[in-house]
């Protein structure tokens, strides 16, 4: 059942000409480096980088807690982060595991959309943890037995919205040149690259919350299957630069991290979520259920509270965030 597709590869009603084109999720695939920490093991660790500034720690470690996680992946054995790493020593790891994950995740998604890696025709790539010249995807396209002729999209930068925006991006792509497949990967070494400053509380919280891991999908456009890819939008807020993001210092990049997300989020989220839905033709009031990034448990409180929603109600996402966080 694990490489039952979410469409079948045979048989595949083609749209008409004239009708709207959909594009369609073929799979879905996750993927996860080797090493496993508990969020116990992690708070013990982080507290011990912290011992030189103790107060400090003691002030925010509830983070560990309040995150709602249980356990993490990370692309190193716990010790390798009690030591000091460059910039470059800690890229090479990034590269080396971002190229690991997207082998496997990539080969799995392809394999659950029946598909052979010939019958891919464009790859989306989302990374912001580490930087790498070529990309990714072309580091790993001989190894996957990828067409030398495949479209190649790398995108930087986009952080914790990286998946969606990828995945809505394969499907624009897809729906620009029906019958074509795109997959699209994000790949994520957040241990690899992050700085642990021990005077920077910003590295405390965000050692609570990030880890490793990948994702990919296959879509295809002029198909039709039972999850189709609807339209997108995106909206970016003037002024919110130093809300999230990376600072690159010598020894690695440094994790910028407003404890304000929250109360932003239960201010904003909802008028943001309207726009968009208005603009995309879409009623508020006709989706069912939002699908939303498990960025910690006060986060997942903030949009059930900005969206109305009954406490709980985004249960996936806290379920994903105690069993594992990517």
């Amino acid at each position: 059942m694990e490489d039952e597709p979410i469409v079948s590869a045979k048989d595949r009603p083609v749209q008409q000409s004239g009708d709207p084109v959909p594009a369609t999720l073929l799979s879905l695939a996750t993927a996860v480096p080797p090493f496993k920490v508990s969020q116990a093991g992690a708070r013990k660790a982080v507290r011990t980088r912290f011992q030189r500034t103790s107060g400090l720690f003691d002030r925010l470690s509830g983070v560990f807690d309040n995150a709602g996680i249980r356990n993490r992946h990370t692309a190193a054995p716990a010790d390798w982060y009690g030591s000091e790493h460059g910039l470059a020593e800690r890229n090479r790891m990034y590269i080396a595991t971002a190229k690991m994950l997207f082998s496997t995740v990539a080969a799995t998604a392809i394999r659950k959309a029946r598909l052979n890696p010939g019958e891919i025709d464009g790859i989306v790539t989302v990374s912001t943890t580490g930087i790498a010249t070529p990309s990714i995807e072309a580091r790993v396209f001989e190894q996957l037995q990828l067409r030398s002729d495949i479209r190649r999209v790398p995108v930087f930068g986009l952080g914790c919205a990286g998946g969606v925006s990828g995945l809505a991006l394969a499907a624009q792509l897809a729906r620009a040149s029906p019958g074509t497949r795109w997959l699209m990967v994000a790949v994520e070494i957040c241990s690899a690259s992050a700085s642990l400053k021990a005077d920077d509380a910003a590295a405390i919280v965000g050692s609570a919350l990030f880890a490793d891991g990948a994702a990919a999908a296959v879509v295809e456009a002029g198909i039709e299957g039972p999850i189709t890819l609807g339209p997108s939008a995106e909206v970016i807020w003037p002024d919110t630069h130093d809300i999230m993001g990376w600072r690159v210092e010598d020894d690695g990049l440094q994790v910028v991290f407003d404890r304000a997300i929250p109360p932003f989020v239960e201010e904003r989220f909802q008028n943001a979520v309207a726009a968009l839905s208005d603009r995309m033709g879409v009623p508020l009031e006709s989706i069912r259920r939002l699908c939303c990034h498990p960025g910690g448990a006060k986060v997942v409180n903030a949009i059930e509270k900005a969206m109305a929603l009954a406490h709980g109600s985004l249960d996936m996402e806290r379920q994903l965030s105690r069993a594992t966080a990517t």
